[in-house]
C-alpha cells in the first residue's frame, strides 16, 4: 500500500513539474498605452498672462484614472501632460509607484494658480510628494519642462476639453 502511496506523489510531482515548465514557455507582452489627448492646456505669465507652455493632455477625473496617471506608460513627447482634476481642494500627495518617466508635478489650486512643485520625481519611487497647500489639480509633465518653461509659483493654466 505505501509502494502504490509513493507511485501517486511521483506521479504528481511530476505533472505539475511539467505543467509549470509549459506555463513558463508562455511569453507575455506588455499592453503599450498609449496617450490618448482630451484637451489642451495653456501655461500662462501670473502678471502678464503671456504664454509660456502649451500641452496637449490627458485628463485623468475619476478615481481610477486619478490612480493610475501615468503608470506603466513608457515615454511622452515634451508637448504632452496629464492633468488630474479632483471635486474639491485639498491638500495632495502623489508618488511615482510603477512609474517609469521622470516628471514634474505641479499643484494649483481651484482657480489654476501654481501653489508648489515636486521636480524630477524619480521613477519607480513611492516617496509621498505632497502639495504645500490644498489643490484642486496636478499637472504631470516631463522632468525639467517646468525649469525649461521657467514655470513659477502663481503662474496659471487654463485649458479646454476637446470632444471625444
Amino acid at each position: 500500500m505505501r509502494r502504490k502511496w509513493i507511485t501517486a506523489w511521483v506521479f504528481i510531482i511530476i505533472i505539475g513539474f511539467s505543467a509549470c515548465k509549459e506555463d513558463s514557455k508562455k511569453v507575455v507582452s506588455p499592453v503599450k498605452i498609449e496617450f490618448k489627448k482630451e484637451g489642451e492646456l495653456q501655461v500662462l505669465r501670473s502678471h502678464s498672462d503671456s504664454l509660456l507652455a502649451t500641452f496637449d493632455i490627458e485628463i485623468a477625473d475619476n478615481e481610477y484614472e486619478r490612480q493610475t496617471g501615468l503608470m506603466n506608460r513608457q515615454d511622452m513627447q515634451n508637448d504632452q501632460a496629464m492633468l488630474f482634476i479632483f471635486d474639491e481642494e485639498d491638500y495632495r500627495s502623489f508618488y511615482m509607484k510603477n512609474t517609469y518617466i521622470p516628471l514634474d508635478i505641479i499643484y494649483l489650486d481651484d482657480q489654476g494658480e501654481i501653489i508648489s512643485f515636486q521636480y524630477d520625481a524619480k521613477p519607480m519611487d513611492e516617496t509621498s510628494l505632497p502639495s504645500i497647500s490644498p489643490a484642486k489639480y496636478v499637472l504631470e509633465i516631463k522632468a525639467g519642462l517646468s525649469e525649461k518653461f521657467d514655470i513659477q509659483i502663481d503662474d496659471k493654466i487654463k485649458f479646454t476639453r476637446i470632444a471625444n
